[in-house]
């Protein structure tokens, strides 16, 4: 191997590791909270409201999604589950989008990595969204084509399911062979990655633990159940995403990342550039997306590379229209009633995402490059990220081994 190419490695490795100490607090941090806000939410009873579109259910859909797994996977199952449950087609579509970006391990590692006016711009991009998309779906999405979406739903439901990996359902969880008492309904394996069931977990094995317990402890294991089963659905997208983002920063030069956009000498008028730009990352993100958070990296490299603010929004909350996610909502729906969902999912996004830009660049929120976080840190050194790993690297595999062992507990190992 020669010298050259060895020299590249090591920097590959360099970036990976000092992306991966980056994060690893934040991370952690922000799934053992969601575990315990999942655990201690009613969220049973959030879905009873879901029947109809309005402010109200679309505030309990937004609660249900910031609570659920940031696994897109288990977004899209579950927001199939809440259409067989009758849900409204725009509550299950604010869900799908809530649940993948307005996550607290997300917004916790969007601060590690790009600062707090990304973080706003995620809050308030994410809320737009969800209206966006409650109202284009409930006003422009054909009445026939639902139909025909919730006739594929019925034609699948029958329980047949009874090998899928892990994905909750929350409806006919009567599939006593599968792997967890967890049903995604017609996903067949190689989508059926990770749904979490929100929902009539009344059932003896979706109890943690068994038996009744009470005090700090009992809530503790339960919440660390629910931190077990989020790392083994998303553990390995997230890993793939830091590898696939660390290798993008190291050998890609930030004159690379700003051919991809329009430069500011061209002289467009404001309004087509921020559209060029947010469409670009909108189609950025369908094809080099892995999962939220670990794609959080590369939404940095696109924003050190010159895409403009409303453009890196644009990109992150795109990740329910990757092409493996299209794929999965064919399977679930149907071709034409898909092609719908996408186009008016891809609308909504790219309204929000020039909003975004509007009212920030408008307000002057918008950082600059030196405002936001050096995208290549080091890992070394006493400083805050090596005081945090060190308490955070014990703690979140004492609550996983303490989450895999409540789980096992209850034939649930994943």
């Amino acid at each position: 191997m020669e010298s050259g190419d060895s020299n590249i490695i090591i920097h590959v490795i360099s970036v990976l590791f000092n992306m991966s100490w980056q994060i690893f607090w934040p991370l952690a941090f922000g799934l053992i909270l969601s575990s315990f806000i999942r655990h201690l939410l009613p969220v049973d009873t959030v879905v009873k409201h879901l029947g109809k579109t309005d402010a109200k259910s679309l505030t309990f859909t937004t609660i249900l999604g910031m609570v659920s797994s940031s696994c897109s996977y288990a977004a899209a199952s579950l927001s199939h589950t809440l259409l067989a449950k009758k849900a409204t087609l725009a509550n299950a579509m604010a869900f799908l989008v809530s649940s993948t970006n307005l996550i607290v391990e997300m917004f916790i590692v969007l601060v590690a990595l790009m600062g707090w006016t990304f973080l706003w711009g995620e809050v308030i991009g994410g809320l737009i969204l969800i209206a966006t998309v409650g109202f284009l779906f409930s006003r422009f999405y054909p009445k026939e084509v639902e139909q025909e979406l919730r006739q594929h739903i019925e034609s699948a439901e029958p329980t047949k399911h009874a090998h899928s990996d892990c994905g909750m359902d929350m409806s006919n969880m009567k599939h006593e062979t599968s792997d967890c008492g967890m049903d995604m309904s017609s996903m067949k394996h190689e989508t059926s990655d990770c749904g979490m069931d929100m929902s009539n977990m009344k059932h003896d094995h979706m109890d943690m633990p068994a038996q009744e317990e009470t005090g700090l402890m009992s809530k503790i294991t339960k919440s660390a159940g629910f931190f077990q089963m989020d790392i083994a659905m998303i553990g390995k997208e997230i890993l793939i995403g830091v590898v696939v983002s660390s290798i993008l920063i190291a050998l890609v030069p930030q004159e690379g990342w700003k051919a991809l956009f329009i430069s500011n000498d061209v002289g467009l008028p404001t309004w087509l550039h921020s559209l060029l730009d947010v469409i670009i990352g909108i189609f950025v993100a369908m094809i080099a997306y892995v999962c939220s958070v670990g794609n959080l990296i590369l939404a940095a490299a696109l924003w050190h590379g010159g895409i403009s603010f409303g453009g890196v929004i644009g990109f992150i909350l795109a990740d329910v229209l990757t092409i493996p996610m299209i794929g999965v909502y064919k399977k679930y729906y149907g071709k034409r009633p898909t092609k719908w969902m996408v186009g008016l999912l891809f609308l909504s996004i790219l309204f929000t995402g020039l909003c975004v830009d509007a009212i920030f660049n408008g307000f002057g929120w918008v950082s600059t490059d030196q405002t936001v976080r050096t995208l290549n840190q080091s890992g070394f050194g006493m400083n805050m990220t090596t005081v945090m790993n060190l308490i955070f690297i014990p703690l979140s595999i004492w609550y996983y081994r303490l989450g895999k062992k409540a789980n096992a507990g209850m034939g649930m190992s994943m």
